[in-house]
């Protein structure tokens, strides 16, 4: 009997988990859709490089997602058996809360592992394979990295600016380059016009500028400026031009776990907060199991409306207090280990709480208060659509 009552339960959670994930993930792509489309219509980006960009992008938002899913078909689901009695049904066969945990904490542990698997091995991929592909496109599309009457710094050791701009980013008025790559004849250029092309052969862009002027201070020859009618500046973008250090996102959990010798301190407090950061987020889906039980339970016929805000006042609380928690570890108040767990052992004694309290059959504070606002503005303006 028990068996049937566990997959009957398990069988709830996946339907609202997976609208969730799809939800989430494309709440969380909406930010970057305007500027992926800005690059197919006016940029000329392929737009199956825009797709592999948002496929590059992906892993890095399911380690957010997957949590946030886990949460609220948690609370839809025993939000749904609560509203129809089954709960108390169950009760009434004997079954105590803590007997319906397996199934929901059987399916947190199963997200628990994909989210690890996102975070050990999809987030670093996706992010160096997204680095490594703008760069790509950088290559092929030059217009991509300029934007017009912005100082433009997509290029090592120089910066561009163009007063106008053309759709695809070729052809330039007003412009002004600063390059210092020479840092002992750092050099800016004027020109009335310019036009942007690039090189994938020679991994290089080449600009060429007309109608300007030359400025440059160089050591123990003082200032000197040359006018021209024409002139072409090429930037090399091979494995020639200074690396930028590699991001700690980028990083496997063997490279954060293991600093090269002589790394310097900042630099490996930055892969301690990383590595308890990417290592804590998925067990934020046992945490949430404990939290979405008894909330979904009490929140009984409020409705799938009310599980999803509810969902999302506790998923902002929880990442309110990540962020605080991180800022803390940043400035070395709280050692990175209780930076990045911190937030789960909150929750999770928080979570124990209205357990306990859900389990003896005790109305949960939150919830009290939550359901007399809320009536309190259905009276409100019930008494405002009389007058």
């Amino acid at each position: 009997m028990k068996r049937t009552l566990y997959r009957y339960i398990f069988n709830e959670i996946p339907p609202p988990f997976f609208v969730g994930m799809v939800t989430f993930t494309f709440v969380l792509l909406m930010g970057r859709f305007l500027k992926l489309a800005e690059m197919v219509v006016e940029k000329g980006v392929p737009f199956g490089d825009v797709l592999r960009m948002v496929s590059y992008l992906l892993p890095s938002f399911w380690l957010f997602t997957i949590p946030m899913a886990l949460l609220l078909s948690i609370l839809l689901a025993f939000g749904r058996l609560s509203g129809d009695s089954e709960v108390t049904a169950m009760k009434s066969c004997g079954i105590s809360l803590y007997g319906l945990l397996p199934p929901p904490l059987l399916f947190s542990v199963l997200a628990t592992l994909g989210c690890l698997w996102v975070t050990i091995y999809a987030v670093p991929w996706g992010n160096s394979s997204f680095k490594k592909l703008m760069l790509d496109i950088a290559q092929s599309s030059a217009g991509v990295s300029i934007k017009e009457k912005v100082f433009n710094n997509a290029f090592p050791d120089m910066v561009i600016y163009a007063d106008g701009l053309d759709a695809k980013g070729q052809n330039m008025v007003g412009v002004i380059v600063h390059d210092e790559r020479n840092p002992k004849a750092p050099t800016t250029i004027f020109a009335a016009t310019g036009a942007l092309f690039s090189d994938p052969a020679s991994r290089s862009m080449e600009f060429q500028l007309k109608n300007g002027s030359i400025h440059r201070s160089e050591e123990g020859a003082g200032y000197r400026m040359v006018q021209f009618q024409e002139y072409i500046l090429r930037v090399a973008l091979a494995d020639s031009t200074p690396k930028e250090p590699r991001k700690t996102s980028e990083m496997s959990i063997s490279e954060l776990l293991r600093p090269p010798p002589g790394t310097p301190a900042k630099d490996v407090l930055a892969r301690r907060l990383e590595l308890h950061s990417r290592l804590a987020l998925p067990f934020s889906c046992i945490v949430f199991t404990f939290v979405g039980v008894p909330l979904g339970i009490q929140n009984r016929r409020s409705g799938k409306a009310s599980g999803f805000s509810l969902s999302i006042a506790v998923i902002l609380c929880y990442y309110v207090a990540l962020s605080g928690f991180g800022t803390l570890g940043e400035k070395s108040v709280l050692p990175p280990f209780l930076s990045g767990w911190g937030p789960n052992l909150i929750f999770l004694l928080a979570g124990g709480y209205l357990f306990v309290k859900t389990a003896a059959e005790e109305p949960l504070p939150l919830t009290t208060l939550y359901r007399s606002a809320r009536e309190a503005v259905v009276n409100r303006i019930g008494k405002g659509g009389k007058r």
